[in-house]
């Protein structure tokens, strides 16, 4: 059974950094596709990045990039999701999502996520 459990929100200024955590298990990470989502108050979930092991082609959102960094730890079972800069907009609940997949990364990938952990909040003040 996939299991994912996020943990690392929390309350942040503006231009600061925090690290999100997703302790995975019940996968081979070789085999799946990682992504993070968001979630703000009124707003469709948005896609913010995804990746995968040995794999060079990675999606972010535009409104993330070179801010945000995804990345996973395989023997310890951990997806990250290291997020610079932040601003009042980041503010959202965050999600890690997996996928058993052997496509790449892209936006069109994300349609496709299927076990979801239960998000962790984010809040960005100016």
């Amino acid at each position: 059974e996939v299991q994912l459990v996020e943990s690392g929100g929390g309350l942040v200024q503006a231009g600061g950094s925090l690290r999100l955590s997703c302790a995975a298990s019940g996968f081979t990470f070789d085999d799946y596709a990682i992504g993070w989502f968001r979630q703000a108050p009124g707003k469709e979930r948005e896609g913010v990045s995804c990746i995968r092991n040995n794999d060079e082609r990675t999606y972010y959102a535009d409104s993330v990039k070179g801010r945000f960094t995804s990345s996973s730890d395989n023997a310890k079972n951990m997806i990250y999701l290291q997020m610079n800069n932040l601003k009042p907009e980041d503010t959202a609940v965050y999600y890690c999502a997996v996928v058993e997949t052997y496509f790449y990364c892209s936006e069109l990938l994300l349609n496709a996520f299927r076990y979801w952990g239960q998000g962790t909040q984010v809040t960005v003040s100016s």
